[in-house]
This record gives C-alpha cells, structure tokens and sequence, in this order.
C-alpha cells in the first residue's frame, strides 16, 4: 500500500509539472530558494528576503490578503519581500515582519507596497497563523462593470460552467476560465491560511475541476477539486470546496474536505 502511494504522488507530480510554471505568483531567484528550511528555521531578527522563513511568512500573508479583497478579475501574487524580521513571543508563538510588495493579476496589473505581522502560534494542536496587514492604496472590495458582466453572464441556470484540469498540461487557461481560476485561487487561499505553519509553503497548483451550483440565493455557488502545492515537502495535497462570489458579497467559501491520496489516510496534513 506505501508503494502505492509513493507510486501516485509520483505520478501527481509528473503530471502537473507542465502546469506550475504557469503559477502567477513569482517565484523569485532558484538559488535562493534552495537553502533549505531546517538550516533556517529559528533564525531569527533580521531574515535575508529572499530565504525560506520570510517568502514563507510572507506567503501566508498573501493569502489572508486574497481572502480579505480577491475576486473573478482580482488576485494577488507575491512580487518581492524587500525586509523581514523575525521574533520569538514567549508562549505565545513566533512574530514575522515584513515589508513587501504584490503585483494584482487582475485587470490593473499594480505593484502594491504592504507590511505585515504574521504569528505563528505554538499550540499543541494546529492553529491557523494570525495577521495583521496592510496595502498602501488597497480599496475595499466594490464592483465593477467588469465584474457586473460577469455576474449577470453567470448567475443564470441557463449558463451553468462546468471544467477540469485548469490550466492544462501544457499550462494554458482559456480567456474565459480565468475568472473561474481567479475565483479558485481566492477561495483556496482560505484553505492555505488555515493550514498554513512554519513548516510549510502553499500554492494552488491546478483546478482538477469545477461545476457551478444550482442556488436559490443570488450568488454564484461553484464547486471545486483544486491541487494544492507544498514548496516545502513537494506534495500536491488535494481539497474540495463549495464557495460562492456576488460582487457585493465577495468570496466566501462554504464547505471545506481534504482529499485523502491514500486509503488508510484519515487526517490532512496540519492535523499530525
């Protein structure tokens, strides 16, 4: 059975690695990525940016600020961190600062300039990091004609959306399922920050699928199989989830259910 698994994640990995590169975030120069997280894992005061602990800390802030301002036409991707700082709080757990920039993958293309504290508590049980952030000139969600569009195209039973394997593996999205991969980035932002820890990095790899939802409420209610990217242990975790989008409502994600790649699996990867 271990075989088995090993055998499947191999072939997860084979599988999407046409597909990563095309990730809107920034990767940052390879070589500095390379240190590896256990030679620097308790540093601490001033970090070098571009290492592990201050893109990791750095990452988790980013996904809060998708969940908090993400949308079909707005996502945000980590452009560079410029300063970072690290601190231990006692009990309390361990403090990141930084000083950052996002670039937003939506129709604006800006660079904006944000700081950050991110807290990873020290619990017995995992606990999603806390954060503290803020953009220079970052509006509150508010609609646009664009997203207008969009949403009366949508809402109609009549043009149910049904997909798989965004971005293909070749690595392309077509023009019409970006709002839809824009949607599952932001929603699966939620789960990263929740599973998110000292030890880990996420990015959301690929959308496996996604079928719209019959609702009664006045949002779009989609349902998604993403593939979740570990930079850290290298593993595509996967989770499905039911969210919804309104342009006054923003995203929300409803239900949440990790995806087990093995049988005897019983717990997702934050809860060992």
């Amino acid at each position: 059975m271990e075989m088995f698994c090993l055998l499947w994640l191999l072939v997860s990995l084979v599988r999407l690695s046409p597909a990563l590169p095309v990730s809107q975030e920034p990767e940052g120069n390879p070589a500095d990525r390379s240190v590896t997280p256990a030679a620097v894992e308790m540093a601490t005061g001033d970090l070098v940016p571009t290492h592990f602990p201050a893109r990791r800390a750095a990452q988790v802030a980013l996904h809060h600020l998708n969940t908090r301002h993400g949308s079909p036409f707005r996502v945000f991707g980590l452009q560079q961190v410029h300063k970072a700082t690290a601190e231990d709080v006692g009990t309390g757990g361990r403090k990141y600062s930084l000083d950052f920039s996002v670039t937003d993958y939506g129709s604006s293309g800006s660079v904006l300039r944000c700081s950050a504290d991110v807290l990873f508590p020290r619990t017995e049980k995992h606990s999603p990091p806390e954060v503290q952030l803020h953009c220079e000139g970052l509006q509150q969600i508010s609609s646009s004609p664009e997203e207008e569009a969009f949403y009366q195209k949508h809402i109609s039973p009549d043009s149910a959306v049904s997909a798989h394997d965004i971005p293909d593996s070749y690595g392309n999205i077509s023009q019409d399922m970006k709002p839809f991969w824009h949607l599952a980035r932001v929603a699966a932002s939620f789960i990263m920050l929740r599973e998110s820890s000292e030890n880990t990095e996420y990015n959301m790899a690929q959308v496996a699928n996604v079928s719209q939802q019959e609702t009664s409420e006045k949002q779009l209610m989609l349902k998604y199989h993403v593939l979740l990217h570990d930079f850290v242990s290298q593993e595509i975790i996967h989770w499905k989830l039911l969210s919804s989008w309104s342009p006054d409502g923003g995203v929300r994600v409803l239900e949440t259910e990790w995806q087990p790649k093995c049988p005897h699996a019983t717990k997702p990867p934050s809860a060992n």
